[in-house]
């Protein structure tokens, strides 16, 4: 309430100036382009081209055994409980599968992903963009505090992402998210830079 009454107060203030209020406004005839209408295609398949063979597929296998089962809320339901009955009850162990993306950051094999991609994970695979070929990789180091963990392939002459000076990313910018999560193909969204937050990391 107070608030809308100095707002109010404001705008009567203004109006009964004596002196003239000078506002800034726009030109009154803005051009409009429309790139649809000419003879070219508005793309950034330049800029992306050579990023995209820096994104990975990554396949995880880890066996669950029945403890872990069983600690699901879901077999707490006599209804899902009751799905099993006449099938051994709840199962003993299974093998449990997941996909997800990483980034190539060095031409060595070295690949940054999310910690909960790979956690406990038994086995590691990963899939190169235009490359058939499977690669086993290991687990260099992880943190689940920032969700960021590090697995290397052995592969040589690989297109490693390159870096740019994060600090000079200004509000407005336009970016862009590429992963290949599914197993079936890349993804690339596009967006602008709405926020920035200045992290500050503990050790």
């Amino acid at each position: 309430m107070k608030k809308l009454f100095l707002l109010s107060l404001l705008t009567l203030s203004l109006l009964n100036a004596k002196e003239g209020v000078e506002f800034k406004y726009s030109p009154k005839d803005m051009e409009r382009n429309y790139p649809t209408a000419q003879n070219y295609i508005l793309s950034y398949n330049n800029v992306l081209e050579n990023v995209r063979s820096s994104i990975v597929n990554i396949s995880i296998k880890k066996e669950i055994n029945g403890n872990q089962l069983s600690a699901n809320p879901f077999f707490n339901d006599p209804f899902f409980r009751e799905f099993f009955k006449g099938y051994g009850d709840i199962p003993q162990e299974r093998i449990q599968q997941a996909l997800g993306s990483g980034v190539i950051v060095s031409k060595d094999g070295y690949i940054i992903t999310n910690n909960h991609v790979i956690d406990g994970a038994d086995q590691i695979t990963v899939n190169l963009a235009g490359d058939k070929k499977e690669y086993e990789a290991k687990v260099i180091g992880k943190d689940e505090k920032s969700d960021l963990a590090i697995i290397k392939i052995e592969a040589k002459n690989l297109n490693a992402i390159t870096f740019y000076n994060s600090d000079k990313v200004k509000v407005g910018d336009v970016v862009f998210a590429l992963g290949n999560p599914f197993g079936v193909g890349e993804t690339i969204t596009q967006g602008i830079v709405s926020a920035r937050v200045e992290a500050a990391w503990e050790s």
